[in-house]
């Protein structure tokens, strides 16, 4: 257990998620087992002990945006409900704790809330998030609160600015310092196409320890495939995309066995996109901008539909590449990004991501994934800058 507290603690720190000598884990073994900040560790503990669950993670965010949605809340607000896909389809809402409401025990208040949700965030401590049967679940949830909060404190100041001095300096420090520039610079990618199965795992399993190690997907969501045409190879259902050897399933091409039960949700959608296009590779990550810059529409005033994300039947464009609605698994996804990832060779999903394909092998789509985000970025801060000089 301890093993996997550290390793988890660690890939925050390697992600720069959290803030180094503010995490701490807490899981339910034949006794209490703790690691991490020793500040933090009692509380964590505690908190846990008030839960049916076996894990719990607490920890500070590298970024204070988390932070900063808890003040900008109404007094009587108490969650906040971003609008991307992975808060609509795992998380709900994400609830909200002031130092004012944890009363004289902290720790009851919080599990009380925890107890009927994946995580919180609570001022002046972080988020907290649990793990229903596993320490990486609750790395999960964590990271998971960790990329909606940052969607949604970034899509907020873009409408409507900042709100307090401090939060001016730390987005300035953030864009300044905070934002590595994305490449493919010293990746190495196999030349396709590939027929041998060990091959196909072998770049597979790289290819989404890329996806992780540059910053192009958070928490377990993503998905990668590859098709020999005789099977498709896709990575599993709630797979890290940064530990996939023993997690990819070979999946007949025509659909013609259940072994397809444990692969990425996506299935349907990858598979369709292979018959469209011709396509060998497919990486659906999860950059941040690219979310963010999706769910941004001119024609919200004037457009009478409520839930874009699955509703819209417009195709827009953010710098070449197409941007759709679609539900998830075997829902929209798979009708609305085949007809038009081929030609540019990606797409964007509201509040979803990105798809990109490669004819023989993953450099092009890998490429296609930095190219959407690096665009994205910088469209993201034009319009900042813009909307500032008004």
């Amino acid at each position: 257990m301890i093993d996997q507290i550290n390793k988890y603690s660690a890939k925050m720190i390697a992600e720069h998620s959290a803030t180094v000598g503010q995490i701490a884990f807490a899981a339910q073994d034949d006794i209490m087992v703790t690691g991490g900040e020793q500040s933090l560790t009692p509380l964590a503990a505690s908190i846990l002990s008030h839960l049916n669950c076996l894990a719990l993670a607490v920890a500070r965010p590298a970024l204070p945006f988390a932070e900063f949605l808890v003040r900008r809340a109404k007094p009587d607000q108490h969650e906040i409900v971003p609008r991307d896909t992975e808060t609509r389809t795992f998380l709900h809402d994400i609830p909200i704790l002031r130092q004012s409401e944890l009363e004289s025990d902290p720790s009851k208040v919080i599990a009380q809330i925890l107890g009927s949700r994946k995580g919180i965030i609570v001022e002046g401590i972080g988020i907290i998030a649990t793990g229903a049967l596993t320490v990486e679940q609750a790395y999960i949830n964590w990271s998971s609160v960790y990329h909606s909060t940052y969607i949604k404190y970034l899509e907020d100041v873009l409408e409507t600015g900042f709100e307090s001095s401090e939060e001016k300096v730390a987005f300035e420090n953030f864009r300044r310092v905070g934002l590595p520039a994305l490449s493919a610079e010293g990746l190495f990618f196999h030349q396709g196409p590939f027929c041998d199965k060990s091959v196909i795992l072998e770049e597979i399993a790289t290819v989404g320890r890329y996806t992780v190690q540059r910053g192009l997907v958070d928490s377990f969501f993503g998905n990668i495939s590859y098709s020999n045409g005789d099977l498709i190879y896709i990575s599993q259902t709630a797979s890290s995309l940064d530990e996939l050897e023993g997690c990819i399933d070979p999946v007949p091409f025509e659909n013609s066995s259940t072994v397809g039960i444990t692969a990425s949700s996506e299935l349907v959608a990858h598979r369709s996109i292979f018959e469209t296009t011709g396509c060998r590779a497919i990486l659906h990550g999860h950059p941040r901008f690219a979310v963010i810059m999706s769910m941004l529409c001119e024609d919200k005033e004037a457009c009478a539909i409520k839930d874009c994300w699955k509703d819209c039947r417009k195709v827009r464009f953010l710098g070449g590449t197409p941007v759709v609605a679609g539900e998830i698994g075997a829902g929209g996804i798979a009708k609305n990004v085949p007809p038009v990832i081929g030609d540019p060779g990606r797409a964007i999903v509201y509040g979803h991501g990105v798809f990109s394909i490669g004819m023989n092998d993953f450099n092009e789509a890998f490429q296609a994934l930095v190219d959407v985000e690096n665009w994205c970025r910088d469209e993201y801060f034009r319009r900042f800058d813009a909307r500032n000089r008004q």
